[in-house]
């Protein structure tokens, strides 16, 4: 009698288990007489032996098994489906983010993705044999990583377009609460174990380096501004003898002064011919436009800290006769728009749509008067931001007409969002968001006299070396 094995099946758990121990030793849990029979098996017991029955006898196997299993469809299809945009949106943003701070979010994201990964496995335990201690307190994690995903999707879209992916933090956000409620009520928190002691300074030290890597690597580059420096320049004037024309070199620039780089969307230049002014930003009345032009190619062009991109224009000014105009004034005007908070495909350059073509694919909202356009898809600085603001592009268009100039439109495809730098309220969603700045050079004036003196002074001798062309010719005013 001191070999027989002492055999006790506990009472029934809340999915129908009941714990088996042999001598004290468990020995595995059984939903039924044919599961008993079998651990017993494995344990040497033999058949007919007795056993002590706690909560019930061997007739009370309270398991329904379509009910468990249906619940756990329930619980691994939804951490599945947050598992799997997490995988996603972590594996592009932990290579492809523009900023640091971009792709130790994407690390993190994606390691968030293998605990949802672990919870699935969890719950397949759970709701089968509960092997592992600790896999309802997995499954409870997985859930509110989930409830948490479904909360931040939703608050990223406040003010955004309704997507697909609306719908999918609605339904997580509803499938989280109802598998909360579930966990809890069938007490999946029981496993999790506080520790006695924490290692506080470990935690403290760990909390500070956080905070000095947010503040360094995320905060300040997000906070810093573009400075960028655009202006122009009257160089050498010349005219040959009895010519009734003067070409003038205009020196034309833009120059990133700061730490950002940045997109140039586009350019343009001005030069009139008028009475003189002494406020540089105010141009006198009975101004007459004699160039516009483009003085940054190609367009969409990287400009990067310290890196200056100029041009020398040559003009023609006729009318020799000093009374002509009173000063002859350039001006230029350059968009930007930041490369650290998107990322423009690289055929925007050969996107150039003008003439007739244009004519036949003008839409409704475009600019009235429109002779070229540039267009093209962005992507955002990261995955999350491209899940939750959905496509964008940008579209430039140069104006002519009387008052030539430049118009930037960012925004989702079929919508206009005209960029007005005289109103940045209107625009501020895009300057927020991608940087989009309009810079307005300093205005360079010269007496137009003057230059008739230098033109008439140079042209008297033959050794004056020519003026080159510039690059882009400078197109005429209509």
């Amino acid at each position: 009698m001191a070999n027989t094995p002492e055999v006790v099946v506990g009472a029934p758990e809340d999915l129908g288990l009941r714990q088996v121990s042999v001598d004290g030793r468990r020995v595995g849990k059984a939903r039924s007489l044919r599961e008993l029979r079998r651990i017993l098996d494995r344990a040497g017991v033999p058949p007919g032996h007795e056993m002590q029955w706690l909560g019930g006898d061997g007739t009370v196997w309270p398991d329904q098994a379509w009910v468990r299993r249906t619940i756990c469809l329930f619980m691994v299809l939804g951490l599945a489906a947050t598992a799997w945009p997490l995988f996603r949106i972590g594996m592009s943003d932990s290579g492809d983010a523009l900023t640091y701070g971009g792709r130790i979010a994407g690390l993190t994201i994606l390691v968030v993705a293998l605990v949802e990964t672990l919870a699935v496995v969890a719950a397949l335990d759970y709701w089968t044999k509960r092997r592992w201690g600790y896999s309802g307190v997995v499954v409870l994690i997985g859930v509110v990583i989930s409830l948490l995903c479904s909360v931040t999707l939703l608050l990223l879209q406040v003010g955004e377009r309704f997507t697909g992916y609306t719908v999918v933090g609605i339904v997580l956000g509803v499938w989280s609460l109802v598998a909360l409620f579930g966990l809890f009520k069938c007490g999946a928190w029981r496993g999790l174990r506080i520790p006695r002691k924490i290692a506080i300074g470990v935690v403290i030290s760990t909390l500070l380096a956080a905070a000095n890597l947010a503040y360094a690597q995320i905060y300040v580059p997000y906070v810093t501004t573009p400075l960028i420096q655009s202006g122009a320049a009257f160089k050498e004037s010349n005219m040959e003898k009895g010519a009734k024309e003067v070409y003038l070199t205009v020196h034309l620039y833009v120059k990133n002064a700061g730490q950002v780089p940045v997109y140039i969307l586009g350019s343009i230049y001005w030069i009139h011919g008028g009475p003189a002014n002494s406020k540089s930003d105010v141009r006198p009345a009975g101004t007459e436009l004699l160039y516009v032009g483009e003085f940054v190619t190609p367009v969409g062009r990287v400009l990067n800290p310290g890196e200056e991109v100029s041009q020398d224009a040559v003009i023609e000014v006729k009318g020799t006769d000093p009374h002509t105009y009173e000063a002859i004034r350039a001006r230029t005007e350059v968009y930007v728009i930041r490369k650290d908070r998107m990322k423009m495909s690289a055929d925007y350059e050969r996107s150039l749509v003008e003439g007739k073509a244009l004519e036949e694919d003008c839409q409704p909202g475009d600019p009235a008067g429109a002779t070229s356009r540039y267009r093209t898809g962005i992507s955002n600085s990261s995955e999350i931001l491209n899940v939750t603001r959905g496509p964008q592009r940008v579209t430039v268009w140069r104006v002519g007409g009387k008052e030539p100039h430049v118009v930037v439109d960012v925004s989702p495809p079929g919508e206009r969002i005209p960029y007005d730098g005289r109103n940045p309220i209107a625009n501020e969603k895009a300057s927020e968001r991608y940087g989009l700045t309009q810079v307005r050079g300093a205005i360079a004036q010269t007496p137009y006299r003057e230059l008739l003196e230098k033109a008439g002074s140079t042209g008297k001798g033959e050794s004056a070396a020519p003026t080159p062309p510039p690059t882009t010719e400078p197109s005429p005013a209509t």
